[in-house]
């Protein structure tokens, strides 16, 4: 009996050590400081993945292995602001309809790809932000007499499954026909071609579509919104003090001119003028 419970005792000690020697993966990683979630994983690895989009020019386009725009711009000032350097980011190429995923599932640590925070996906993850407001618009034919989204009826829009304006015109305009793609991209030939009326989706995506080289005065933004669209900053429900952390930085880069030279470096070259980022907006974190 003796040799029974001392067998006993060491098997709970092995399966104990398994899994210790099991933990440490993002969801549970904790840092020096006792910190855990996006915090705890950025002190103790010095490292993140952080969800872009590929496909957006001026906020998130990959050329080669390089990302590009000012959403990668802002996820560096997220980094560098929880102590990781930008060498240390490893790139994740996000669509519209894996970004809730990505992050319940611990794929990315953060999205930071045009992410319109609402009530819906604040039911599954928490946001930070937003860090910028942009409005729904319509891309459109150099030539075209659309005028705005009342002139939808009988239109064929092109838009991305899962997005926020492809569920709005599901909703709001019923009578124009919806086709959609896992990317903006793929609209475009379909624009330029004469197969789709128009593009919907934020303005600011909308204005980086039209200034590409291979676009040039063949596209024009209608210029009449009809939402807002909050950006935010994607990441897991439960990590409130992540959340947090993350306003900080964004109120300390809006301080320090960082926000600034982050637009002027991309979007800027368009030349529209920096955002102030209103700081007054930054979301509740424990509100859904």
């Amino acid at each position: 009996m003796r040799m029974k419970r001392v067998a006993a005792v060491a098997a709970v000690a092995g399966l104990s050590l398994a899994m210790v020697a099991c933990g440490g993966d993002s969801d549970n990683e904790t840092g020096g400081s006792g910190a855990s979630g996006i915090i705890g994983k950025a002190e103790s690895q010095k490292k993140l993945v952080i969800g872009v989009k590929a496909d957006q020019p001026g906020l998130g386009l990959q050329t080669g292995n390089q990302y590009e725009g000012f959403d990668v711009e802002v996820a560096k000032i997220i980094a560098k602001g929880l102590g990781v350097e930008a060498n240390n980011i490893e790139w994740k190429t996000t669509v519209s309809a894996n970004r809730e995923p990505f992050i319940q599932q611990g794929t990315v640590d953060l999205v930071i790809a045009t992410y319109t925070i609402n009530d819906e996906r604040k039911q599954k993850i928490s946001f930070a932000g937003p860090y910028f407001v942009a409005g729904q618009d319509l891309l459109v034919k150099a030539d075209s007499t659309l005028a705005g989204p009342e002139a939808l009826d009988g239109k064929t829009v092109c838009s991305v499954t899962g997005s926020t304006p492809a569920k709005r015109i599901q909703t709001d305009y019923p009578k124009a026909k919806l086709q959609q793609f896992d990317s903006y991209s793929k609209c475009l030939p379909l624009l330029e071609n004469g197969q789709v009326d128009a593009v919907t989706t934020d303005d600011i995506i909308l204005a980086g579509y039209a200034a590409q080289d291979q676009y040039a005065g063949k596209f024009k933004v209608v210029g009449k919104t009809f939402s807002d669209e909050p950006y935010g900053i994607g990441l897991k429900k439960e990590d409130k003090d992540g959340c947090e952390k993350i306003n900080e930085i964004l109120k300390a880069s809006a301080a320090d001119g960082s926000y600034k030279a982050a637009w002027d470096a991309t979007l800027g070259k368009s030349g529209t003028a920096a955002p102030e980022l209103d700081t007054a907006k930054l979301t509740n974190c424990g509100s859904v």
